[in-house]
């Protein structure tokens, strides 16, 4: 039977050492303070940045929510990161993307100071990053790490193939994976002959964000696979293609009119030596890493 990885209770566990870290810092005086900005009303990131705030008040964080409206102006966005730049008591500033095309996405993440950038996208931390040095990482790569030491599996030495190239995830955990000396590729959309090269990896890391897209037989008997996708299945005949008979998501989709599926086909699961379900997998640990990130910058800019 495969290993399901469990992202629910690693996440747990490190929410709770993220506690106890804050908890030290408050006994000198510092308390640890995260700035989510908000702009304009968009349901699915109203609920992940409420997420967010309520976690930072759980772990012993200051959070502060910030909420211009749509109609802002990348000028009056770049004055308020400048602002909270300037903020000693904020150690993390996260902007909740997307935005409104009107605003210029890379202008503002580019303005974050680097020792705030508790997402990790600012170029000198992705610079830092791929030269092994200390730097913030963007949360769900260093969830990918996360899972994978805490459940004992294996990355030295193994074949490492992340199918996926974003800035946000693809290429971070691959350099990720490379600085634990695994062996890397890096494959995508316009890879040829994928399947080949997916058959061969010990740990297949999926980040296309497209449903199911890598099948049984692309995936090699007992790797370890790593589904970073999270993707809604509204469609019946989408849904009987990845869980016909399955009674438990079925029931599921009849109540709700749809169900979340990854980049993996379920029934790719069988051939693994473990994997990590969705839901309940990697997606569980982005949070969790932002709220270490924020004590990390905390430590870094005001602990030591």
């Amino acid at each position: 039977m495969p290993r399901i990885l469990d992202g629910v209770a690693i996440a747990a566990a490190i929410k709770q050492e993220v506690t106890e870290e804050a908890s030290a810092l408050a006994v000198r005086g510092i308390q640890p303070g995260l700035a989510a900005v908000l702009v304009g009303n968009v349901a699915a990131s109203e609920i992940y940045v409420r997420n967010k705030v309520q976690t930072c008040a759980d772990l012993g964080i200051f959070s502060e929510l910030i909420t211009p409206p749509a109609t802002v102006t990348t000028e009056e966005m770049l004055d308020l990161v400048a602002t909270l730049n300037r903020r000693d008591e904020i150690d993390g500033i996260l902007i909740q993307l997307p935005l409104p095309a009107h605003v210029d996405t890379k202008a503002l993440l580019d303005a974050i100071d680097p020792a705030k950038d508790v997402d990790g996208f600012h170029p000198v931390n992705a610079g830092r990053l791929q030269a092994g040095r200390s730097a913030l990482v963007p949360c769900t790569p260093a969830g990918i790490i996360e899972i994978l030491k805490r459940s004992n599996i294996p990355i030295a030495g193994q074949h490492a193939v992340v199918v996926g190239r974003s800035d946000i995830v693809g290429k971070p955990a691959a350099m990720l994976l490379l600085h634990q000396n695994a062996t890397v590729t890096i494959c995508h959309s316009k890879t040829r002959n994928l399947g080949e090269i997916t058959r061969q990896a010990d740990i297949l890391v999926a980040a296309i964000g497209r449903p199911g897209f890598i099948t049984a037989e692309m995936v090699k008997p007992g790797a370890t696979l790593v589904d970073v996708g999270i993707n809604r299945i509204t469609e019946k005949v989408e849904f009987e293609r990845f869980f016909a008979g399955n009674a438990k998501r079925e029931a599921a989709f009849a109540k709700n009119g749809s169900v979340i599926v990854g980049d993996i086909d379920p029934k790719a699961f069988e051939l693994a030596g473990a994997y990590t379900p969705v839901p309940g997998g990697v997606g569980k640990l982005t949070i969790a890493m932002l709220m270490a990130n924020t004590v990390r910058a905390a430590k870094m800019r005001r602990g030591n």
